[in-house]
């Protein structure tokens, strides 16, 4: 009998990052690609994931019927049992039916679910969460995503609709976040937060390197990473910003669910995550209750990139 494959596709606002995994669940191929996340039509990143899959097999030499499943992420609300992505701020989806079109395009059992709430179960799993069994994870990358594991499972709430904490109100008259509320988390701590910040500050006549890197979009992180070693003070400012909103909304969390581990994750931390770490560190005891702090431990992912990949693995396994 020969090997069955497993392929898991991080969608984000982005990029397209899949892998494929092997029965020892070893990653044997992995590729990215850019995908324009701000279209009008779901067809546009519909075409990337597409691409993505055919370029993998085609790669790795792996006949499509060697492949057991597939399954992928994309941030926002997504109903799990059904596979239609709900609602995502940072793709142009609404009650797009993902799984339906990727079944008829690959005639493969797909699965889907929220980036976050299974990059929080991948780290549960195979990284940073072993041995935990209340986790809050809080994801930087284009957007602000949240996930969390309570009693040792994966809370998704009501029609998968919980852990949108990313979307936790700290300033009601502050910037327009794209969920159409003001003042969220990820409109000061999420690259694109953080973005439109060194924007406005460029357009006050502020020098700063992070110029050239904001100019199509929001900036790489390994970019931010040289802004920040160089001392570029609008840079610097921006992540001081990050971390203020991303201390209080830990705080939050902590008083809230008095979790065991508060997990950071995604693109940004992966790049300065012990930068970040440092500056959450010093103000999040001004933000949550002395008697519950001691009992939270808090570290940077483990996984990386590929903490939202294995949380896909595991979802294939829980679906079949």
């Amino acid at each position: 009998m020969s090997e069955k494959y497993c392929i898991c596709l991080d969608v984000g606002g982005t990029k397209v990052l899949g892998a494929i995994f092997n029965e020892k669940k070893e990653i044997v191929y992995r590729l990215k690609k850019r995908s324009k996340g701000d279209g009008s039509e779901s067809a546009n990143v519909e075409k990337v994931i597409i691409s993505v899959v055919e370029e993998m097999l085609e790669g790795s030499g792996i006949a499509k019927s060697d492949v057991k499943a597939i399954a992928a992420c994309a941030p926002g609300v997504i109903d799990q049992n059904t596979g239609i992505v709900l609602f995502t701020p940072n793709l142009p989806w609404r009650d797009y039916d993902l799984r339906g079109a990727m079944e008829k395009q690959f005639n493969i059992p797909f699965f889907v679910g929220n980036d976050v709430n299974l990059g929080v179960l991948g780290e549960y799993i195979y990284g940073a969460g072993r041995g935990y069994r209340n986790i809050i994870g809080f994801f930087v990358g284009t957007g602000m995503g949240g996930g969390m594991v309570l009693n040792g499972e994966l809370y998704t709430g009501n029609k998968f609709k919980a852990s949108e904490y990313g979307h936790m109100i700290l300033e009601p008259e502050g910037p327009l976040c794209n969920c159409g509320q003001r003042g969220c988390l990820e409109t000061f701590a999420s690259k694109t937060g953080m973005t439109n910040y060194i924007r406005q500050q460029i357009s006050r006549g502020r020098d700063t390197m992070m110029a050239e890197f904001v100019t199509d979009g929001v900036f790489k992180s390994k970019k931010l990473k040289k802004a920040l070693a160089a001392g570029d003070e609008v840079a610097i400012e921006a992540v001081d910003r990050a971390c203020h909103y991303l201390a209080i909304a830990t705080g939050n969390m902590i008083n809230t669910i008095s979790p065991d581990l508060i997990v950071y994750g995604g693109g940004v931390m992966e790049a300065v995550g012990d930068i970040f770490l440092e500056k959450i560190l010093k103000e999040l005891d001004r933000y949550c209750m002395r008697s519950i702090r001691p009992t939270v431990d808090i570290k940077i992912a483990e996984l990386g990139d590929d903490s939202i990949l294995y949380g896909e693995l595991a979802l294939i396994e829980q679906s079949m």
